[in-house]
């Protein structure tokens, strides 16, 4: 699997990337997308969207903020070979913060590959990736507007524990780790990265009080 990320760059500035089967956006990669002027015909950022990914015949994830009826929320645009396959949001709000939290977690079938989607706050709740694990994904994108200092740890700690490649995208940076425990930062504008799909797996048993009965009905 290889994964190109495009850092502090719009989807508009560039003419074709590296082959690649998924292309990582940040916030930059759409800026602001409102739903009622794309209906409208007034704007047409998530037409250039698929136009750019079937130019370049790979999937793309691109971060942007959303905007429908006033309600504001940070989002990606997923699209796959001339397609948009859908918008996932955000599902977790922190101190108030002015956005609207998405309802569903982000999981698409990409170039072959089933891709978990992690959003900003996303990052720090761990039950996501337990969930992204449990539903078979081959890699997570995670799309942040600034580094925090822990999200390379974090990703470094999900990819080891869960046995899945990811790829984040944080501002100007960005970062790849493949399960292994070993991570790749860069500062580059556009970095590409090649990972196994294969998942890992190890046999995990556990002991638990009571359930004395549970076999006598079977």
């Amino acid at each position: 699997m290889k994964i190109c990320v495009c850092c502090d760059v719009g989807v508009q500035n560039l003419k074709s990337l590296p082959e690649c089967d998924i292309a990582l956006f940040g916030f930059s990669g759409l800026g602001e997308v409102n739903y009622e002027s794309e209906l409208g015909g007034k704007s047409d950022k998530l037409e250039l969207l698929t136009r750019f990914a079937k130019d370049n015949g790979c999937a793309i994830i691109c971060g942007c903020e959303t905007v429908g009826r006033g309600i504001k929320r940070l989002s990606c645009g997923v699209a796959d070979g001339g397609k948009l396959l859908g918008i996932c949001d955000m599902t977790h709000l922190l101190d108030g913060e002015s956005y609207k939290s998405g309802a569903f977690l982000g999981v698409y079938d990409l170039r072959g590959y089933r891709v978990g989607i992690c959003i900003e706050n996303d990052l720090f709740f761990p039950e996501n990736f337990k969930v992204f694990a449990a539903c078979g994904c081959n890699a997570v994108c995670a799309v942040l507007k600034n580094t925090h200092p822990l999200s390379p740890l974090l990703i470094r700690a999900y990819s080891y524990l869960y046995g899945m490649p990811i790829a984040m995208c944080a501002g100007k940076t960005n970062a790849f780790t493949g399960g292994t425990g070993s991570i790749a930062l860069s500062n580059k504008r556009i970095s590409l990265y090649e990972s196994s799909s294969k998942r890992n797996y190890r046999l995990v048993g556990s002991r638990v009080g009571g359930l004395n009965d549970l076999q006598e009905g079977f």
